[in-house]
């Protein structure tokens, strides 16, 4: 089988694990000379597909919700985040998604970077025109420029094809991270990528 191009990243701003792996994707990447290809999608479009909760946290139990509340945290915590529950949750992120999908290579991640931090770190509502240009115009994007683009039926496109991308590629939520075929859920399995692209082909797929 061939070596992939690159190291796949499905992710929305609205989860809080996809916020925790950013960092670590990009240090994974750079640490095993990959490259890492982002792939923006919209997380509740997906929960449509599999026909599952739309915000499963909420849907958990009182006691798993205390606990996935102190593990985020604890991770948030070991990756240097400054993470903190926002305000408001869930959020509408297709304004954003569509911003960074305009946007490749490092200016992704920048503005990806800017954008999940002013969310889960800074309790800021990105889905409102206004305090989104100030959050890219912060991070020295032309943010008049990239919101109009949002309108762009390509744009739009994009999002969609890669949300039903992540679905027939059998993505179950985000992060989801793709080498070749080999799908990765979550933001604490770098270990298992690691050992897949080195090469490992798991018994089970």
């Amino acid at each position: 089988m061939s070596t992939p191009e690159a190291l796949e990243y499905f992710y929305d701003f609205s989860s809080p694990y996809a916020c925790l792996a950013h960092e670590e994707a990009q240090r994974f990447a750079a640490r095993k000379g990959v490259a890492l290809r982002p792939r923006p999608f919209l997380l509740g479009g997906l929960f449509r597909s599999l026909q599952s909760a739309m915000v499963p946290i909420q849907e958990a139990t009182p006691q798993k919700r205390a606990f996935l509340d102190k593990d985020i945290h604890r991770w948030a915590e070991m990756r240097g985040l400054p993470m903190r529950w926002p305000s408001r949750f869930p959020m509408n992120t297709i304004l954003p998604l569509r911003v960074v999908l305009q946007l490749e290579g490092d200016e992704h991640l920048r503005a990806m970077g800017a954008i999940f931090r002013a969310y889960w770190c800074d309790d800021r509502d990105i889905s409102d025109v206004a305090t989104l240009g100030e959050v890219l115009t912060a991070a020295g994007f032309d943010a008049e420029t990239l919101l109009r683009g949002t309108q762009d039926p390509a744009i739009k496109d994009a999002l969609r094809i890669n949300t039903e991308d992540a679905f027939a590629r059998g993505a179950i939520g985000a992060p989801a991270f793709f080498w070749g075929d080999l799908h990765v859920f979550g933001q604490d399995r770098f270990e298992m990528l690691d050992r897949i692209v080195d090469g490992w082909r798991p018994a089970h797929g």
